[in-house]
């Protein structure tokens, strides 16, 4: 192994992944202070490797961190780390509710639960809680959003009206953006306790961090000094009363503190005094957030890669939880944003077009999951909810099918592992019936019903033996289709079966006498995509139009376009005489 020094400060050395055995990874020793230490088997990813000595921090070894190809998923090494180093576990995530909450953010929930579910696994009680920022202050309207919103800047999330302006439908605004993202949560299986902050501040839960992050404030002003390099402060403020006049953050005075309260001078003129055990005021963020952690025991929590980067919130929070709150900081678990294709990356602010509801409505939960569960946390997903969302369904139903027959690759190991862990490790004893998501999409635009979609499964497909489970699967994928047909398809994958040939369809005699001929053959053949395709081509071939002309003419006096679904198994799909009427008709 070749050791090539990546620093003058920090001694760090890293051995070339190109003389190791496995290339895919690479390990390293990190000395400071005296001390070495070893981290063994990360992923190489041309992004990480190529700006490792400027951008290396002890805390995003933890994103990479994963054992030899084949042998464990990363949520189970994350799950055996936690469930090794802690009595009780506790997994936490959460989301601040300023605006419209995008497909992106589901990768927290859904990280979270992979790990707590992997936990469990282990035998382990652990819980999973889930921290809506309602305390948050309002920092900006987004453009999508009324303009009488202006007045309640810097105000809390909690305590300002529902923008939609239905106070039986919401509570506050925090309420109206976050409501529909839990339900898409919930849906997912998502075993985990809703929690809203501004309700822990109105019960004192932070009462015991106010309390010592006032008195020991000038110690924090060091450490985020040392940790973040701002300029240290002597009157830094820790804690933010909330004006009892104006409704807004300000600043306290601190000689006035005597536990629980603390008189404040709002910039609006008011005078008070906040009580520190109530909702009077909260912790600035980097001070609140390892409170949350002592308030609840955190193990791991997932949390986006801005707050892992170097002197970020992660590596202050670490400080502040040793060193003020005297606890021990949770296992990091950093992850990638997940970007629009070819839209770069998502923002709650700019009201994005993809919600996480949108996301699990145009496909199933658990190939949801599956998409998250598939590469690493460090890795950028790029979502496509265009035709991307049939590539997923495929893999999806590919490693399904793998999972029950065998025969995977060591490459494959971990997506089957995927597979498993988005079943919430509830894999059903027999492989569930399959119906290919691209299938389906063509199906749904042929019949109207769920009723109707099975008459015409049924002419392909044997559902005889189908399961109450099975069924009700496939309901799931129909609902999905049609949700992704109406809001997302492309146009070149819709279509629409005319009663008759479409109006303006006009056909040359060469044309006419192609589908005479399909008739003759069609009428005695039977009817499935394999003897349907056999047709077709020898006719075509035979004919002046050729059987790409042929393919043509076929798609335009059924659905009026030049271009559909596969052939064979589209007409296979639909009743043979209304086929063999339609052609017949085209003859003449």
């Amino acid at each position: 192994m070749t050791l090539s020094p990546l620093s003058s400060s920090v001694s760090k050395y890293l051995i070339n992944p190109a003389d190791d055995a496995n290339p895919l990874f690479f390990s390293f020793f990190a000395i400071n202070n005296g001390t070495k230490n070893q981290y063994k088997n990360l992923p190489v990813e041309p992004q990480f490797w190529n700006t490792f000595p400027g951008q290396f921090t002890e805390s995003l070894f933890y994103e990479r961190y994963i054992t030899t190809p084949g042998i464990m998923h990363w949520a189970d090494v994350i799950a055996k780390e936690v469930a090794d180093n802690f009595e009780k576990p506790l997994i936490a995530t959460g989301i601040s509710p300023s605006g419209i909450i995008h497909v992106g953010s589901l990768r927290e929930a859904i990280t979270g639960e992979s790990v707590r579910n992997a936990v469990e696994g282990l035998g382990k009680d652990v819980r999973m809680i889930y921290l809506i920022d309602s305390f948050d202050p309002l920092r900006k309207r987004a453009k999508f959003l009324p303009e009488w919103l202006d007045d309640y800047m810097g105000r809390p999330l909690s305590q300002i009206p529902c923008p939609c302006g239905e106070p039986k439908k919401h509570k506050n605004y925090a309420h109206h953006f976050v409501q529909q993202f839990i339900d898409s949560v919930m849906s997912l299986d998502v075993d985990c306790e809703v929690i809203w902050t501004h309700e822990l501040y109105e019960k004192g839960a932070f009462a015991e961090a106010i309390d010592i992050c006032i008195k020991k404030r000038k110690e924090i002003g060091q450490i985020l000094h040392e940790v973040s390099g701002k300029e240290s402060k002597e009157d830094y403020v820790p804690y933010n009363p909330l004006c009892k006049d104006c409704g807004r953050f300000t600043e306290p005075i601190f000689e006035t503190y005597s536990y629980p309260k603390i008189e404040y001078k709002c910039k609006c003129g008011y005078h008070g005094t906040a009580d520190i055990t109530k909702g009077d005021g909260k912790l600035t963020w980097r001070l609140e957030w390892p409170a949350k952690w002592m308030i609840f025991g955190t193990s791991a929590e997932p949390f986006g890669k801005d707050h892992a980067a170097a002197g970020g919130s992660y590596d202050t929070g670490k400080r502040i939880a040793e060193e003020i709150y005297g606890i021990k900081p949770p296992f990091p678990i950093p992850y990638e944003f997940v970007q629009l294709k070819g839209g770069g990356q998502m923002h709650k602010s700019t009201g994005s077009s993809i919600t996480g509801m949108d996301a699990i409505n145009m496909m199933p939960p658990e190939i949801v999951k599956y998409l998250f569960l598939r590469v690493l946390p460090s890795r950028v997903i790029d979502y496509d909810p265009g035709l991307g969302v049939l590539d997923m369904a495929d893999e999806y139903d590919r490693m399904e099918r793998l999972f029950f027959a065998g025969g995977y690759t060591e490459a494959e190991e971990n997506l089957i592992r995927a597979y498993e862990i988005a079943q919430h490790n509830h894999v059903p004893k027999t492989q569930p019936l399959q119906v290919p998501y691209r299938h389906i999409i063509n199906v749904v635009q042929m019949a109207d019903t769920f009723e109707g979609v099975l008459e015409v499964l049924g002419r392909t497909i044997d559902l005889s033996a189908a399961s109450d489970d099975d069924i009700s699967r496939l309901k799931k994928r129909v609902d999905s289709a049609r949700f992704w047909l109406n809001g997302f398809a492309p146009d070149d994958v819709k279509f629409s079966v005319f009663p008759m040939i479409p109006p303006g369809t006009q056909l040359t005699m060469s044309d006419k006498v192609f589908f005479q001929e399909l008739v003759a053959r069609m009428n005695d053949a039977n009817w499935n995509a394999d003897s349907i395709s056999q047709i077709i081509s020898d006719v075509g071939k035979a004919s002046p139009i050729g059987l790409k002309g042929g393919f043509k003419v076929i798609y335009m006096i059924l659905i009026g376009k030049e271009a559909g679904p596969r052939l064979g198994s589209f007409l296979a799909s639909m009743d043979k005489q209304f086929v063999i009427n339609r052609f017949i008709q085209a003859s003449k």
